[in-house]
């Protein structure tokens, strides 16, 4: 009988284990057995996984740790000091290393964040209706934002194009 979503058999009831262990047809759909190295092994990654989040977040630049907050926490992240988005940045890596890390490698993560900035500063502004971007100085259209796309995710990636790097250096000389 399953107690609490568990099923114990006494160590009495050999050939139960066995046709539960080996023979039955339903084991690893309806049920699995418990295996402790398995366990232990899935742990163990979880915890190196964490580790190496946690190490990666300690040796970041303030900017990546700003970029990579500010898509978890939004655009608060300018609201904060410096130690308290290390302090941010180390609590999301240890609540959620795999998630960090995957924004730590992601190469417009930081470039989401320098369109956000710009915008912040009010260098460039999105239309009301979020399908385009605009120079604020002189209201030129930038680009138009492809249907179902972040804007900001769009904008990061047109900067990676041959007119987008001279709008980012544009961006860059206002912004710094």
């Amino acid at each position: 009988m399953f107690k609490n979503g568990s099923l114990f058999v006494p160590k009495e009831k050999q050939n139960l284990q066995k046709l539960l262990s080996l023979y039955h047809p339903k084991k690893g759909v309806l049920y699995y057995e418990y295996d402790q190295v398995e366990v232990a092994e899935d742990d163990l990654e979880d915890l190196l996984t964490e580790v190496d989040a946690l190490n990666a977040a300690m040796n970041m630049e303030i900017d990546q740790m700003e970029a990579i907050l500010r898509v978890e926490v939004g655009s608060k992240v300018a609201d904060l000091t410096s130690k308290e988005i290390k302090r941010d940045l180390l609590l999301f890596a240890k609540k959620n290393p795999n998630l960090f890390l995957n924004l730590a490698n992601d190469e417009n993560v930081e470039l989401r964040n320098f369109a956000i900035k710009a915008s912040e500063a009010n260098i460039i502004y999105l239309s009301t209706d979020q399908r385009s971007i605009h120079w604020s100085s002189n209201d030129k259209r930038l680009m138009v934002v492809p249907f179902d796309e972040n804007p900001f995710s769009a904008f990061a990636s047109y900067l990676k194009t041959d007119e987008g790097v001279e709008v980012y250096k544009s961006i860059e000389k206002k912004l710094y």
